[in-house]
C-alpha cells in the first residue's frame, strides 16, 4: 500500500515499529550527542539523502536522525528479508519517505530502489552498492545533483573500487567500511553476535560440542569464529589467504579445504563477499542434518540453486528452515533462504555496535557537504572522525582514559631518547 509517498506493507502496524525506535534510541548514545552538537548547524539543510541499508529500528533511528539535521530523506531495504513491515510503518508517520517492505519480490525490491535514486538525492548511504549501481545503469539525469555518499559494506566497496577502475564511477563514495570504529566493532562484534542470534533463533539447538565451519576469516569470519568458541563449538575455518589461515590457526582454529570440511561440519556460516563458497559438490559430501547459514551481504556465497537442483524434495522445515532432500536421504537445512542470517532471521547488530557505524555514516555525509568538489572516487574516511566517533562513545559510557604529557608527545615524534 501506499501511506502518503510512501510504499509500505500496512500503516497500522506502525506502533510496534515506534515502541522498536523507542527502544533503540535510549541504547545509540552517539547519534543522540551528533544530534545534540549538530542540531542548531543543521549541516544538511536543503540536501535530499537517499538511503538503501536493511531497514530495521536502527537504521529508521539513522535516518530519523538525518532529518533532525535538516535532511529530506527517502529509503528503502537493501535486502528483500530484511526490512520490518512495522519499523518501516512507523518510520514513513515520522516524516522519512519510505519504499520497503519484507518479503519483497526482485521486482518489487527494484522498483523501491528505483523510487530512492528518481528521489534525485544529494547524498546517499549504499549497504552493498544497489543503489549507486542502479543510478549509474539508469542515466545521467539520476547523478546530476549527487554530491557524494558513503558505502557501508565489503561488499559495496568490491563494486565500487571495480567501477572506479573502470573509470565508470561518477561521484565521491566515502569507505566508512574501512573505518576503524566500523570494521573493529560492527563488522567483528556485531557480525559475531548477530550471526548467532540468528541461529539460535531459528534452530533453537545446542552450538555445545558441535563442529562449526567458517568460510572466511576476515573481521565477519572472526567475529563469528569467536562467538562460536564461546559457545563451546569446535571451530574449522576455510581460506584462500595464506595469512588469515595462519591467523585462523594461532586463533585456536582448524583450517582445511571446503571440500574436506564439508565432510565433517555440522553448522557452515559464509562470511567471504564471494559465490559459489559452498557448491553442489560440497552438498553431496555433507553429513545428515547438516546446516547453511550465509553472513555475506549476497545470496550468492551458497549455491541455493545448485542445492535446489540436487535435492528431491525441499520442504519449511519450521520457520526460516528450509529442508532439502538429497537422493541418498540425507537432509540439508537452509537460513534465511541463503541470505544474511542476521537479518533474515534476527534483528541485525547489536544497537550500541549500530550506533559507532552510523555515527561514522553521519560525519562522512557532513564531510561531503562540506566538500563538494572532492574527485570521484572511493575516499578513506579520516582518522579525525574515527577518533570523534571513539571519544563520544567513551563519554557516553562515562569511561575516562589517559592523555599524553607534552613531554610524552615530544617524546613520540623525536628520534632521540
Amino acid at each position: 500500500m501506499s501511506a502518503g509517498d510512501s510504499t509500505i506493507r500496512d500503516a497500522q502496524l506502525a506502533p510496534a515499529g515506534r515502541q522498536k525506535i523507542a527502544w533503540v534510541r535510549e541504547h545509540m548514545p552517539v547519534l543522540a550527542e551528533l544530534q545534540n552538537e549538530l542540531g542548531n548547524e543543521q549541516p544538511f539543510a536543503d540536501l535530499r539523502v537517499g538511503i538503501c541499508l536493511h531497514l530495521e529500528a536502527k537504521t529508521a533511528y539513522l535516518a530519523q536522525t538525518l532529518a533532525q539535521l535538516g535532511a529530506q530523506v527517502a529509503i528503502t531495504g537493501s535486502n528483500p528479508l530484511s526490512t520490518q513491515d512495522d519499523v518501516a510503518a512507523a518510520l514513513a508517520q515520522s516524516g522519512v519517505t519510505v519504499h520497503s517492505w519484507h518479503g519483497a519480490t526482485p521486482e518489487e525490491y527494484d522498483d523501491f530502489v528505483r523510487r530512492v535514486a528518481e528521489f534525485r538525492p544529494h547524498l546517499i548511504i549504499d549497504d552493498g552498492g544497489d543503489l549507486v549501481s542502479l543510478m549509474h545503469e539508469r542515466g545521467e539525469s539520476l547523478l546530476e545533483d549527487v554530491i557524494g555518499g558513503a558505502e557501508e559494506t565489503t561488499t559495496g566497496l568490491l563494486r565500487l573500487r571495480a567501477m572506479h577502475r573502470a573509470a565508470e564511477l561518477q561521484f565521491p563514495m566515502m569507505a566508512v567500511n574501512d573505518a576503524l570504529c566500523k570494521y573493529l566493532f560492527d563488522n567483528r562484534y556485531g557480525t559475531g553476535q548477530s550471526v548467532w542470534d540468528g541461529i539460535l533463533r531459528t534452530t533453537n539447538l545446542v552450538i555445545a560440542g558441535k563442529e562449526v565451519v567458517v568460510a572466511g576469516y576476515g573481521w565477519c569470519g572472526k567475529g563469528v569464529a569467536l562467538r562460536a568458541h564461546g559457545l563451546g563449538a569446535r571451530v574449522t575455518v576455510t581460506e584462500v589467504d595464506p595469512v588469515a589461515a595462519n591467523e585462523a590457526l594461532m586463533d585456536g582454529c582448524e583450517v582445511t579445504t571446503m571440500d574436506e570440511a564439508a565432510r565433517s561440519g555440522e553448522i557452515f556460516i559464509t562470511t567471504t563477499g564471494c559465490r559459489d563458497v559452498i557448491a553442489r559438490r560440497h552438498f553431496a559430501r555433507m553429513r545428515d542434518g547438516a546446516i547453511l547459514a550465509n553472513a555475506g551481504h549476497f545470496n550468492v556465497e551458497i549455491d541455493v540453486q545448485g542445492l535446489q537442483d540436487m535435492s528431491e524434495e525441499s520442504r519449511e522445515a519450521r520457520p526460516g528452515v528450509t529442508e532439502y532432500r538429497r537422493p541418498d536421504g540425507g537432509r540439508i537445512y537452509l537460513l534465511g533462504e541463503g541470505r544474511l542470517v542476521n537479518l533474515a532471521c534476527a534483528d541485525g547488530h547489536p544497537a550500541e555496535i549500530m550506533d559507532m557505524s552510523f555515527a561514522l555514516q553521519i560525519l562522512a555525509l557532513k564531510y561531503l557537504a562540506e566538500n563538494p568538489d572532492l574527485a570521484p572516487g572511493v575516499h578513506p574516511v579520516g582518522d579525525d572522525l574515527d577518533r570523534a566517533v571513539a571519544a563520544i562513545r567513551l563519554r557516553a559510557l562515562g569511561v575516562d582514559i589517559d592523555r599524553l604529557s607534552t613531554d610524552q608527545q615530544d617524546y613520540l615524534q623525536s628520534w632521540r631518547m
